[in-house]
């Protein structure tokens, strides 16, 4: 597996085209499952581990990498499998989400995939497994399963989803209770997470579950002769998302004069300074790291005191 990510520099260019690379990894069996290489900080076989007490179970331990300790979640129990027996010859994937750092432990590591977006799709209704999956894909004739990682994460290490008293006012809420906002994400946990929030600071939540289904949603909003800018305070967009992506989905809106004047925030669990600049460049008001719930609120209180509603 070394240097498989040598390249992951080079890979940036695919942002922006509705594609993305999958690392694909097995757990305790013969199936499949990818995560997003942009995601992904390093790929190693499975370091000498330190038990911590009144850890989770799924936290098998934590490692010293590179002078920083991070913790290794067994992604199998995760899922609700057993255990991955011996790791003498496990690897661990570490990854970066929500700008923090952690291993995945898993069985082997096999290749990495280039895929468009359009051949990633939701979960089939009754998919085993399917409440850790957030979007299947297809490969070689084989089932790859994408975990729904954010879901993992919020069950090991639950993140306040509390506003810090003062951050809404009660001028701003009183506001609030006459505006929407259109959320579109595919985690389930995401939506949750910030409907809830949304919800704390007053405005009424649209939550959509992917890119293809918001641009859908406008189209036939616009088609109606209704304004997206005048009907929704703003759109927060994931990024990763099956069928269509939050990059893509902001081009496509910018790039149709009917709804290019929607305010546009990027809400995502992907990190790296290439964000910033493909904010920019497919023409997103804001880029927002997932999840902090002040922060997002306080996005959304700008807005409202912006678009200055009486």
């Amino acid at each position: 597996m070394a240097g498989v990510l040598d390249s992951v520099n080079q890979r940036t260019q695919l942002v922006g085209q509705n594609r993305l690379e999958l690392l694909l990894f097995r757990l305790d069996g013969k199936q499949l499952y990818g995560i997003n290489v942009f995601k992904v900080k390093e790929v190693l076989q499975c370091p000498k581990l330190t038990h911590m007490p009144k850890s989770s179970p799924i936290v098998r331990g934590v490692a010293n990498i590179r002078g920083g300790t991070i913790p290794i979640l067994d992604l199998a129990m995760a899922t609700g499998s057993a255990k991955l027996g011996s790791i003498d010859n496990a690897f661990v994937i570490i990854t970066e989400y929500n700008t923090k750092i952690q291993g995945f432990l898993v069985h082997s590591v096999e290749r990495i995939v280039n895929m468009n977006w359009e051949d990633i799709h939701p979960p089939p209704k009754g998919t085993g497994r399917d409440h850790y999956l957030t979007a299947v894909t297809r490969i070689d004739n084989q089932l790859v399963e994408i975990i729904d990682v954010e879901k993992i994460l919020a069950e090991v290490a639950p993140v306040s989803e509390n506003i810090s008293a003062g951050v809404v006012t009660e001028e701003v809420a009183h506001k609030a209770l006459s505006l929407r906002v259109l959320t579109v994400d595919d985690s389930s946990v995401a939506r949750k997470q910030v409907t809830r929030c949304l919800q704390t600071v007053g405005v009424e939540v649209t939550a959509l579950n992917d890119g293809r289904q918001a641009l859908e949603f406008l189209r036939k909003l616009v088609d109606e002769g209704k304004k997206p800018e005048e009907e929704f305070l703003m759109m927060i967009s994931d990024i990763e998302m099956p069928e269509m992506d939050g990059y893509t989905l902001t081009a496509e809106i910018r790039s149709d004069p009917r709804m290019q004047k929607l305010h546009i925030i990027l809400h995502t669990s992907l990190s790296g300074v290439f964000n910033q600049a493909m904010v920019k460049k497919v023409g997103a008001d804001d880029f927002l790291a997932k999840f902090r719930p002040d922060d997002l609120a306080a996005r959304v209180v700008d807005r409202i005191r912006a678009a200055d509603i009486s």
